[in-house]
């Protein structure tokens, strides 16, 4: 999986909103706390807008907010607004895929990815972010993932 410039920006965005409930932020602050092009995230909470995850407030004390609480929404909701599907194989249905030969088994493979990458995203929400309490799935497998670092050259 590869995480797009734009996904990142938006769910940096959106954490920092999720550490502002009661007060919408304006997009250069957000920009300037997270050392994010402003040109570019307007462009990215003009797509969470379109997403129904923030929304804009007008006027001298206007900006964004989350538009549901942060705990309803998961890091696998912003990726989906952002660039679709968490894993596609060259857009086809994993349901049903099927290869033939030496090849057979790797649906499963394709299957386990999603599966994986579906409870690690849909498991943590933005305000597990704001809080910095990950859920304990995603600091298992970060420990994990420290654990078996590999050096290349």
């Amino acid at each position: 999986m590869r995480i797009s410039a734009r996904t990142d920006y938006a769910i940096r965005a959106m954490a920092e909103l999720a550490c502002s409930p009661d007060r919408p932020l304006k997009a250069e602050d957000i920009a300037g706390r997270q050392n994010i092009p402003g040109r570019f995230l307007f462009v990215v909470l003009s797509d969470l807008r379109q997403a129904r995850l923030v929304r804009s407030v007008r006027g001298p004390d206007g900006g964004y907010s989350l538009a549901r609480p942060a705990a309803e929404i998961t890091l696998a909701d912003v990726i989906r607004a952002m660039d679709g599907p968490l894993v596609s194989v060259r857009d086809l249905k994993l349901t049903g895929l099927e290869y033939q030969g030496a090849a057979a088994p790797l649906p499963d493979v394709w299957r386990a990815v999603r599966t994986s990458l579906r409870q690690v995203l849909e498991s943590t929400t933005l305000a597990d972010l704001a809080t910095g309490t990950l859920p304990e799935l995603v600091r298992d497998r970060a420990r994990d993932y420290d654990d078996d670092v590999r050096t290349y050259p």
